[in-house]
């Protein structure tokens, strides 16, 4: 209904100018039109100091009243390290330029009512005024000079990137530490992508892009990208040097983080980045403005709400990319340190949850160093359990990655990794005895089961006899299917039941 009453309204206002028009242009012959033409002259330049008036009221007005939202001023001061010297020469610029705007505009409106066309009027000619000359070039050359310096310096210190002997880390603790991130725009959302725990982001290459499994064509053959992970929103630690690396995929974006003044153009093929550090967290703000009166008002997508408290930090597009360019908006939240980390324990690697082991992994059947890592660490924590268990059945301890080629007592070669940390083991514990056991599905011959089972343990056993621990320490027993640890009836079961074991012994002599 308002609409159409909008509509209505300047169809209404169009129909009165037209009329208007015709009159004047009527009245206009019947007295002449010489005469006309200066009461049109008085009449338009009547009308140029009243719209002057109304003009620079509505632009001075309109500033003070969104100065907050669209200037950041108020509550919406800069949150970040940089953000006051950009803010200062913000200021400064819009200092002397509002008084110029302002100049020119009453000039402007004034002397096209003063120089009106009126009966009898001439016109004066200067053709030379070198003190009028000298006033309006070097008045507006200093101040530029000014300007453009103080810009300079502004851009130099918001624009240098990190030192040389900056480090990259995921939590950064030094001094000479730094978080780097990557923002990928396309149409229309941003790909977030942080480091693993080496703090390093892996290397990319656009023909290796595929929507479905490789968003941002990682190398996976790089090992950094191997713990990287995609984050649904923005966590940054306060405090830290932030440096995000921006890039595109299609057309161009712009980074835009307007609390932390941040501005950065996103361009297919060429990478730019922005350094900055949050100063002030999500909570902090929100403070800021609970004592604010627009914020203190029912959020429209959240009554029960206030707005302060729903208030976010936030990524958005500054470039118009398309249809879809509204919807380019990322939360940003800015944490302490604790609140960061749990962050990320809840995070996951990338490659490790969505390509390790597919077919689009070209690492498919190999054995990683980070799984080497984490393998070794959860075998110590198995074998020192078994080591220090009061009860029988608890110093069993399974070897979960010792595989064989199939119905053979032949080692396959990613065995290795496991069975070099029960050398490990029983190297670093010389008065451990263990027993090595060897187990079957019920699928087959009994008597076959069994004499696979033996072999598969005596292969264990070769191997870390021939790695430097003593036989004496060691027996190998092949148990078949006597001992199952799973129903035999499933598929999954009889894989269970497939296993090779060792039993942490008391004494050598139990051996």
């Amino acid at each position: 209904m308002i609409g159409l009453i909008i509509v209505a309204s300047i169809a209404l206002i169009g129909i009165i100018t037209v009329q208007i028009a015709r009159l004047s242009e009527v009245a206009g012959r019947l007295r002449g039109e010489a005469d006309m033409q200066f009461v049109t002259n008085k009449r338009n330049g009547t009308w140029m100091i009243g719209f002057m008036v109304i003009f620079l009221i509505a632009c001075i007005g309109s500033a003070l009243y969104y100065k907050n939202y669209m200037l950041g001023y108020g509550p919406h001061g800069a949150a970040s390290a940089h953000g006051p010297v950009l803010d200062r020469i913000f200021n400064i610029t819009l200092f002397f330029t509002g008084i110029v705007f302002v100049l020119t505009q009453i000039a402007l409106f004034y002397f096209a009512y003063k120089y009106r066309g009126v009966k009898g009027g001439t016109s004066d000619h200067i053709s030379h005024d070198n003190k009028l000359e000298v006033i309006w070039t070097l008045i507006p050359a200093v101040v530029m000079t000014f300007l453009v310096v103080g810009g300079l310096d502004a851009w130099n210190t918001v624009m240098a990137d990190m030192s040389r002997d900056g480090v990259p880390a995921l939590v950064p603790s030094a001094e000479n530490e730094y978080l780097e991130i990557e923002a990928t725009g396309y149409q229309f959302a941003w790909d977030i992508r942080y480091p693993g725990e080496d703090g390093l982001i892996g290397e990319k290459n656009f023909r290796l892009i595929n929507t479905g499994t490789n968003p941002l064509g990682q190398d996976w053959k790089d090992e950094k990208n191997w713990d990287d992970f995609m984050a649904s929103e923005i966590v940054l630690p306060v405090g830290t040097p932030i440096r995000v690396r921006i890039t595109a995929k299609d057309v161009l974006h712009n980074f835009y983080l307007p609390h932390f003044r941040v501005k950065m153009d996103a361009i297919p093929g060429i990478p730019t980045y922005f350094v900055f550090t949050p100063e002030v967290t999500t909570e902090e703000y929100r403070e800021r403005l609970k004592n604010t009166p627009e914020y203190n008002v029912p959020d429209d997508d959240d009554p029960s709400k206030m707005r302060w408290e729903t208030f976010e930090y936030e990524l958005a597009c500054a470039e118009l990319c398309g249809k879809g360019h509204y919807a380019m908006r990322k939360i940003v939240k800015v944490v302490d340190e604790s609140e960061y980390r749990e962050w990320l324990s809840n995070q996951q690697s990338y490659y490790v949850s969505q390509v390790r082991g597919t077919d689009a992994d070209p690492n498919k059947g190999e054995v990683l160093g980070y799984e080497i890592e984490d393998r070794k660490a959860d075998f110590n924590v198995a074998a020192e359990s078994a080591l220090n268990a009061t009860v029988d059945s608890l110093r069993t301890v399974q070897l979960e990655y010792v595989t064989f080629e199939t119905g053979s007592a032949t080692l396959t070669d990613n065995s290795k990794y496991e069975l070099e940390n029960l050398v490990g083991f029983m190297k670093k514990y010389s008065d451990v005895s263990v027993e090595l056991a060897g187990h079957t599905d019920n699928t087959g011959n009994a008597d076959s089961n069994t004499a696979l089972s033996q072999a598969r343990a005596e292969a264990v056993y070769n191997y870390l006899s021939q790695n430097g621990v003593n036989g004496d320490r060691m027996r190998a027993i092949g148990y078949g299917s006597a001992r199952p640890v799973d129903t035999n009836d499933t598929e999954e079961g009889r894989a269970n039941n497939r296993r090779t074991e060792f039993t942490v012994l008391r004494t050598q002599g139990d051996v």
